[in-house]
């Protein structure tokens, strides 16, 4: 204890007070499940807790390996997890399957990918560092389920309510079991190796006993469905890994569709990468240089000072240079405020991308906000920013040795950015009309007038606003 004791000395010092000591709380008194994957989100709520600063708190504990960060590709049917990765760089494919839900996906860093925070074995040893070790109950609850399915604390029951049978099958071994099975829609599962096989159950009963073979490999392939009748089942099952398997009979009704149903907020990929805690702790080390990963909706912000060429003339190089590093340093403060993170900067200008439109917007109207007040402590207009606005889907890259962004959505929002005056902020109608900054408008008393522009590199004419 006495290493993980200076690990959270060093993290006193990096991370919010409240923040830390409730996960060196976690981490002394909690129980093993509460531990592995946490959901930073729960977890903040739970403690009445800051998010961002949660958030940041587990970051900065990851990077001195107090826990263990995990990018965890979900399936949107069921909240499984698909695939688990220690970076953003295990994300290699195009496609992942569920076959629980017989289905494919093309991963998106919006919902799909989670990030979760599991406990390092060198501070605390819990059942799931050995997955193998898990009740039947917990390995669905602590690896095959992702953070945002809301399992309830009797999940044991509530899994009963739709198994048919189940048993735990070693490696290299097989099983026999007997079975009656009900007029419904059977699914035989196997969470370890994801292993699947339908059974559609229908017409009369019969007495006669019908037989079925199923083998659990490391190949994860469809195996499709058969037809069977009501009645009884003589089901083998050999496990060819090297791993225990854990397969199941389910009945795909209401109480299934029910568990799987209740879900709760978790931390996306895409927050994390809009992250500023994040994007200065791991800079680079997120994509390989040929990922490409898509994001379906973030909202990209744009500043630029105008006239710096003239204001570098006008008041000297000393002073402007202190200007503008002021000015950069209440820009950096705001995003981070509103759950953005920087990008790049551009000469003096800035690219920052948010989660969602209405963060953005209030990043930009609390900028426009923060330089008149510098002006104004000034008594003169040196700071006169240009502020663009616009949300759309785009790709998450490495570019230049940082973590990017690329498609036509950024591009987009720079043309837009280069549209703004002084003091107005020019945003798309994308932006304008999403609901919550629709909301904040109103509230305000701010009336965007709206321009239908042409920009240079895209084709069609693009609408915008201007936001007095």
């Amino acid at each position: 204890m006495s290493k993980s004791k200076a690990l959270f000395g060093v993290l006193r010092q990096s991370a919010d007070a409240k923040c830390t000591a409730a996960i060196e709380h976690a981490v002394r008194e909690a129980g093993d499940r509460e531990l592995c994957r946490i959901n930073v989100l729960t977890f903040a709520a739970e403690r009445g807790l800051d998010e961002e600063k949660v958030i940041a708190a587990f970051l900065h504990a990851a990077r001195l390996g107090l826990f263990e960060l995990s990018w965890n590709v979900l399936c949107p049917g069921c909240g499984g997890v698909l695939n688990a990765g220690a970076t953003l760089r295990t994300l290699d494919r195009e496609e992942y399957d569920c076959l629980l839900c017989a289905a494919g996906y093309q991963p998106t860093l919006d919902e799909m990918v989670e990030v979760t925070f599991t406990v390092s074995q060198q501070v605390r040893r819990i059942g799931a560092h050995n997955p193998d070790t898990l009740s039947e109950v917990e390995y669905y609850r602590q690896i095959f389920w992702g953070s945002g399915v809301d399992l309830p604390e009797t999940l044991g029951d509530s899994l009963a309510e739709f198994t048919v049978d189940s048993i735990e099958l070693p490696p290299g071994e097989k099983a026999v079991l007997s079975v009656q099975l009900p007029n419904d829609f059977v699914i035989v599962f196997d969470p370890v190796t994801h292993g699947t096989q339908f059974l559609d159950v229908k017409g009369e009963t019969t007495r006669e006993r019908q037989t079925l073979s199923l083998v659990f490999n490391k190949v994860r392939a469809p195996a499709g469905t058969v037809e069977m009748r009501p009645g009884p089942l003589r089901l083998t099952l050999e496990n060819r890994t090297d791993r225990r398997v854990l397969p199941a009979l389910w009945i795909a009704a209401d109480p299934l569709h029910d568990l799987l149903g209740k879900r709760k907020l978790f931390l996306t990929a895409k927050r994390l990468l809009t992250n500023q805690t994040f994007r200065d702790i791991y800079r680079a080390d997120t994509l390989d240089v040929d990922q490409r990963l898509k994001i379906t909706s973030l909202t990209f912000l744009f500043t630029d000072l105008k006239g710096s060429t003239a204001l570098y003339e006008r008041v000297g190089d000393l002073v402007a240079y202190d200007l503008v590093r002021q000015h950069f340093r209440v820009l950096n403060e705001i995003i981070a405020a509103e759950t953005g993170a920087v990008v790049k900067t551009m000469g003096d200008a800035v690219m920052a991308t948010f989660p969602t439109p209405d963060r953005a917007l209030t990043a930009a109207l609390r900028m426009r906000r923060e330089m008149s007040r510098i002006n104004e402590e000034r008594q003169n207009d040196d700071l006169l920013l240009k502020i663009g606005v616009h949300e759309g889907p785009c790709l998450a890259v490495t570019m230049n040795n940082i973590q990017d962004y690329f498609g036509q959505t950024v591009n987009v929002a720079a043309r837009v950015q280069g549209l703004a005056s002084s003091h107005a902020i020019f945003a798309t109608k994308q932006v304008v009309e999403d609901g919550k900054v629709a909301s904040m408008l109103e509230n305000s008393g701010l009336r965007p007038t709206m321009q239908l522009v042409s920009l240079r590199g895209i084709t069609d004419d693009t609408t915008v606003y201007a936001i007095p």
